[in-house]
């Protein structure tokens, strides 16, 4: 049994214990026996994928939360891939009937959206197929097309996250223009806006920056005022890609400009999930380091300034935690804290090791460490071959 196993076992357990839950509980879960389970807690077993990501669904984590080696959910999610782009092809034509009633779909995006937010993208490749079909299908056959087209959106943004953050830019670009077909049909402004927030994804692809400036600020304009928590975090959020997207075409007024209008909205508006995005006074100090790294190394000290006494807490997304500290250690690259940067790097991979893993900042700032920094360069080398970048 190797040490490897054997973390993968406690890992397990600590895991179960932090969820309240006995091993026989587990194990109904995930279907496996409870001599499988005990086994593999102990270290006396090593988990098979399948198990691993039945322990894994179980539990309600990436299978990377408990091996940060695995590598079978980044084979699911390219296997799934023309999958997801079979689903929507003929997005305009009338399928089947959806195979789920109504509230069973519902709650099936629900759980998507759940697991974009958890960056637990193996999940999501595994049932975005069925669901971007059935939602679709849903579209097409509702006597009242409103709540269907809802759930379009928020199927697609979730298959989206899988293709963005895996490299299928085309098919992420498509799955963007799903969501602009069916959010009119949907007539809530808000969700409008929504989805013009994801939309900028396609401009930080093509270096759009000003394009996707323009973009957005034509979304603000459009945008309901901000008459209450839902309406603020909608106008907020479209600040704040503004203010990041505005700093990486390297324009600090107008990014300054985005950022204090995305602060005052968050006033008294409390941290939360709205619409699916994060919003409140926490992102707001998030998205200070997002675009002091955005406008480049001269401006890293207002990134130093919100991490020095304050990180992000565990009410946040994982996804957004995670990229807090990729874009932080980033800043700490530049500012020669090496030692600082690499603890920042492990911090990401510790709160979401598939998003950080996937990250291309994470990857260059890992590789730029082992090239620069001669103490501990052992973990480096861990660090940059678990990353896939050696």
């Amino acid at each position: 049994m190797s040490a490897v196993d054997d973390h993968v076992g406690r890992r397990i357990a600590t895991t179960r214990k932090t969820k309240r839950l006995r091993q026989v509980d587990l194990a109904r879960r995930a279907y496996l026996s409870l001599a499988t389970i005990k086994g593999i807690e102990r270290g006396a077993r090593r988990p098979s994928d399948a198990a691993l990501e039945a322990i894994a669904a179980a539990l309600g984590v990436d299978p990377t939360r408990l091996l940060a080696s695995y590598t079978g959910t980044e084979r699911r999610v390219h296997a799934a891939l023309p999958d997801i782009s079979a689903s929507i092809a003929g997005y305009d034509v009338p399928p089947v009937p959806p195979r789920r009633s109504p509230d069973e779909l519902y709650d099936a995006v629900g759980d998507a959206i759940a697991w974009r937010l958890g960056a637990q993208y193996g999940r999501i490749a595994k049932h975005a197929p069925a669901l971007l079909g059935d939602a679709l299908a849903a579209f097409h056959t509702a006597p009242d097309r409103r709540t269907a087209a809802r759930l379009v959106v928020g199927a697609a943004r979730s298959a989206d996250a899988v293709a963005y953050k895996y490299g299928a830019r085309d098919l992420s670009a498509r799955l963007i223009e799903l969501m602009r077909w069916a959010v009119p049909h949907v007539e809530d402004p808000l969700l409008t806006a929504s989805v013009a927030y994801v939309r900028t994804e396609t401009f930080f692809v093509a270096r759009a920056h000003d394009a996707g400036l323009k973009a957005l600020e034509t979304a603000i304009d459009a945008a309901p005022a901000a008459t209450g928590p839902q309406a603020s975090a909608a106008r907020g959020a479209l600040h704040m890609r503004a203010a990041v997207i505005a700093g990486r075409g390297g324009d600090a007024d107008a990014a300054e400009e985005h950022l204090r209008a995305f602060r005052q909205l968050s006033e008294g508006v409390r941290e939360g999930n709205y619409l699916g995005t994060a919003f409140g006074p926490e992102s707001v100090r998030i998205h200070e380091v997002s675009v002091a790294v955005s406008l480049g190394s001269d401006h890293i000290d207002r990134a130093f300034a919100v991490a020095r006494d304050w990180a992000p807490s565990d009410a946040l997304p994982a996804e957004r935690r995670s990229g807090f500290w990729i874009e932080l250690a980033r800043a700490q690259l530049w500012g020669k804290r090496f030692d600082e940067a690499f603890e920042s790097l492990k911090a990401a991979r510790a709160i979401a090791p598939l998003h950080t893993r996937e990250h291309p900042w994470a990857r260059e700032t890992a590789v730029t460490l082992r090239r620069l920094k001669r103490a501990d360069e052992e973990s480096l080398d861990n660090f940059v071959g678990w990353l896939g970048a050696a």
